[in-house]
């Protein structure tokens, strides 16, 4: 009795003590209720310190319910997050519905080919722009297979390679035993050719003879420099003007930059500006502008500060092309080109003003610069840029891509000239009547320049740099024909008559044009002696001479009607037109 009444008591003390100290609180609940945890953001009450907001208290709950939550035999009671599995029939399927791919375009292959099409002939067209891009996924429909795809079933049915019905191939076989192996070997033995065979190293003759190093001024306008000053003023640019020189137009191109722009570029526009075209005739000029403006729209142009030509024509080109960029607050305008065919004077021409250096040498311009032509068009100068082409030593110096006073031997390409320029005209310029071959014509016109070295003798290395110069500078007139103009001649019922030089159909029409005039002189002459003795009045003698005229000239424009060049908002169009 006494131990049963003890351990009651104590039994009621310990009820009291967790009755009391639960009204308190004990530390563990607050008076606000709820957990006093960190994770339990609507604590209450006594709180010391910053306390977790919402998105904290539950972004550390997704961290701590990383994994699943098992019992003591292993199996999972919780799963974790994002890996709940659902039984089959617990939750319903949302039905499948076609507004989902509302924002999707559907189209018709009839008008899916007309947009082809149409697209097609706008970007053959130099003339047309595209305005406003289609929504189509134009690069996806002209997107070709990068590797043909091998189709092996037609190349061996799959009966024929497995199970019962396949066949094995029978290996080719030369030859049947090892005579025949030999003779065969002996055939390609004698019939062998060294000279043909690339892999065979070649080395140079035993006499000792090598090629002569090329000199390091024809690698002018190639470095990595220079191309990456090219780039980038094509990254910047809108418009891009390829300046060509009017005497060898098709030299002076660049179709590896065609067809970057055109594959990698192609929403910026490529126009020509044919420079320097008061060098060559004007047929010639005509003739370049037509057949260049198929590809794209070109512009003939002569540099001038005081009287230039055809810088209206390219100042109005410019403007309709910032209004097809109107979306933007001015357009930039890259020059780009070969050395020396004047690309910065084509930009001072525009302005009015020497705004870039320029210089009858090549290199002259060493890195790119913005200039302002008016408040929305701005103009980029390029370095000139020597294209990877097969052009030899001669065809650079005579180009002018490089300095005459940096060649070693400007002799050596004097011939070159001699074989591009007409005698006359060389004669002309020199004061030279006769000469045979290059050395003669230098020592010939050392004498008349008065360019002598010590004891008398020419100074050949002197005058074939001026010779040299005056080329590259256009005082020997030179220009290569147009396509189809090789060959061009006047007969006597006007046709084609066998190849001649160019420059002769030109004297051809100018005495034809004096024979013309000397009879019109002459028929008035006769004319005036008729009217003095028959006393005809001034009306009835001038009535039959304005008609003669008005036939003549008719008959004159049916034999030789003239090509000019109409220049309309920037669009260059050949006409025939009379004389």
């Amino acid at each position: 009795m006494p131990e049963s009444s003890s351990v009651l008591s104590l039994a009621i003390m310990a009820k009291a003590k967790s009755a009391a100290k639960s009204s308190s609180g004990g530390g563990e609940k607050k008076s606000g209720g709820g957990s006093a945890h960190s994770l339990n953001h609507g604590r209450r009450g006594e709180v010391k310190g910053h306390t977790r907001s919402a998105a904290t208290v539950k972004r550390l709950k997704m961290y701590r319910s990383s994994g699943a939550k098992r019992n003591r035999e292993g199996k999972i009671i919780r799963p974790a997050a994002f890996q709940s599995h659902v039984e089959c029939g617990t939750r319903a399927r949302v039905e499948p519905s076609r507004s989902w791919f509302a924002n999707s375009k559907t189209i018709t292959q009839e008008r899916l080919q007309k947009f082809q099409k149409d697209l097609k002939e706008a970007r053959a067209d130099p003339y047309k722009v595209i305005m406003k891009k289609t929504g189509l996924p134009v690069s996806l429909l002209s997107e070709k297979p990068k590797a043909a795809r091998a189709h092996l079933l037609e190349t061996e049915s799959f009966g024929s390679t497995f199970g019962k019905g396949s066949t094995r191939k029978r290996p080719r076989i030369a030859t049947s035993d090892l005579s025949e192996l030999a003779a065969a070997a002996s055939a390609a033995g004698e019939s062998y050719d060294s000279g043909r065979d690339r892999d065979l190293k070649k080395t140079e003759d035993d006499e000792g003879v090598k090629e002569r190093p090329r000199e390091y001024i024809f690698s002018a306008g190639q470095s990595k420099r220079i191309w990456n000053e090219l780039y980038k003023v094509i990254d910047s640019s809108d418009v891009v003007v390829q300046v060509l020189d009017g005497r060898d137009p098709m030299g002076t191109r660049s179709k590896q930059i065609e067809n970057y722009m055109r594959k990698e570029k192609a929403h910026k526009h490529l126009i020509f500006v044919l420079n320097k075209i008061d060098l060559v005739p004007t047929w010639v000029t005509q003739r370049w502008v037509s057949l260049l403006s198929q590809e794209y729209p070109t512009v003939p142009f002569h540099a001038s500060l005081k009287n230039p030509f055809g810088k209206g024509a390219v100042i109005n080109l410019l403007r309709q092309f910032s209004k097809l960029h109107g979306d933007s607050k001015q357009i930039s305008v890259g020059f780009i080109g070969y050395p020396n065919v004047g690309k910065s004077s084509v930009i001072n021409a525009l302005r009015s003003k020497k705004v870039c250096n320029v210089a009858p040498i090549a290199g002259e311009t060493k890195v790119w610069q913005y200039i302002t032509l008016m408040k929305k068009i701005y103009l980029i100068d390029c370095p000139g840029v020597v294209y990877p082409t097969d052009e030899t030593d001669e065809e650079k110096v005579l180009k002018g891509v490089v300095r005459v006073e940096l060649v070693e031997d400007p002799s050596a390409y004097i011939q070159a000239a001699l074989d591009r320029v007409r005698p006359e005209y060389m004669g002309r310029t020199y004061k030279v009547d006769k000469w045979e071959g290059a050395a003669d014509f230098l020592e010939q016109v050392a004498q008349k320049c008065g360019k002598l070295l010590r004891g008398g003798e020419p100074d050949v290395n002197t005058v074939s740099k001026m010779v040299l110069n005056d080329f590259q500078r256009g005082k020997l007139p030179y220009f290569v024909p147009p396509p189809g103009c090789e060959t061009r001649a006047r007969g006597e019922d006007g046709a084609v008559d066998g190849p001649v030089d160019l420059t002769e159909l030109d004297n051809a029409e100018e005495e034809e044009d004096v024979e013309e005039e000397e009879e019109e002189h002459s028929d008035e002459k006769e004319e005036e002696a008729e009217n003095e003795s028959s006393g005809k009045t001034e009306e009835e003698v001038e009535a039959p001479v304005v008609a003669k005229k008005a036939r003549r000239k008719e008959s004159k424009n049916k034999k030789s009607p003239k090509k000019v060049v109409k220049a309309s908002s920037g669009k260059f169009v050949v006409s025939e037109v009379s004389k």
